[in-house]
């Protein structure tokens, strides 16, 4: 049986406040030991992930932007990928909607909600550092999408609001700091497609899936061994995923520990 590590970053493999994935070296090294693919599955764009992977010198698949694309190292299998696209160094399975239809969507259900929104691509850089604490860099890269807007509600009408944009075909999820709006991509479709893709060149896969938010509840229903990493919403999310195991910690201290378990089950 092939173990594959399917995670989100923020508030799970990287700590919510200062983002470091210090305390998780134990486990990052066993699975490089061991050979276990790590699948950063997480609602930042390609950039902020090519950013991290570089630091945790991950060289495994990667899903963008809330599902909307996984992006496959070239040669990775031993065999082309169906329906991907090339892509620097990258087949890329697209499963999002553009981004500008996106912002389009979003426009239309505010003005229909009467219901002020304030996007990404409202804000400076120095906007999106203050209201997601991301380092300036790092705010930089998260302006850099494709596939999924977030944005915050700043007046009443949310119910309105999400109602208009599911009426134009549209999906909404709600991440640790903001609202997205997406298409109809979710991170389970993606973990499904990149598994099959898996299954194809091991026969037999077991999928661990981590994270710590409400955006994570559909890969880890799917997931053959679902891992809540320990947040404010853990009791809420476990009704919602009542298969998943709780860690004792939160961030990176409670992934290192469910990794370090998992892998030695």
């Amino acid at each position: 049986m092939n173990t594959i590590i399917v995670s989100d970053l923020d508030g799970t493999l990287l700590d919510n406040r200062t983002y470091s994935f210090e305390a998780a070296r134990p486990a990052l090294e066993t699975l490089r030991r061991a050979g276990i693919p790590l699948v950063l599955c997480t609602s930042k764009t390609r950039a902020e992930v090519e950013f991290w992977r570089d630091r945790l010198g991950n060289a495994d698949p990667f899903i963008v932007e809330n599902g909307g694309a996984v992006y496959i190292p070239q040669g990775y299998f031993p065999f082309r990928v169906p329906r991907a696209v090339s892509r620097d160094a990258y087949e890329v399975i697209e499963l999002g909607s553009p981004y500008e239809e996106l912002l389009a969507t979003l426009e239309a259900a505010a003005r229909e909600a009467g219901c002020r929104v304030l996007g990404f691509h409202h804000m400076r850089v120095a906007e999106v550092c203050l209201r997601s604490r991301l380092p300036v860099l790092q705010a930089e890269l998260a302006k850099h999408r494709e596939y999924d807007e977030p944005f915050e509600i700043l007046s009443d009408g949310a119910y309105r609001l999400l109602e208009a944009i599911e009426r134009r075909g549209k999906r909404w999820t709600r991440g640790d700091r903001f609202y997205h709006i997406l298409g109809n991509n979710s991170k389970a479709e993606a973990v499904s497609r990149l598994t099959a893709l898996y299954r194809r060149t091991f026969e037999q896969v077991k999928v661990v899936a981590l994270g710590d938010g409400w955006n994570d509840v559909d890969f880890l229903k799917a997931a053959d061994l679902p891992v809540l990493v320990r947040s404010p919403y853990a009791v809420a999310l476990k009704r919602a995923v009542p298969r998943a195991v709780v860690t004792r910690s939160p961030g990176p201290h409670g992934w290192n520990e469910a990794v370090l378990e998992a892998v030695a089950a």
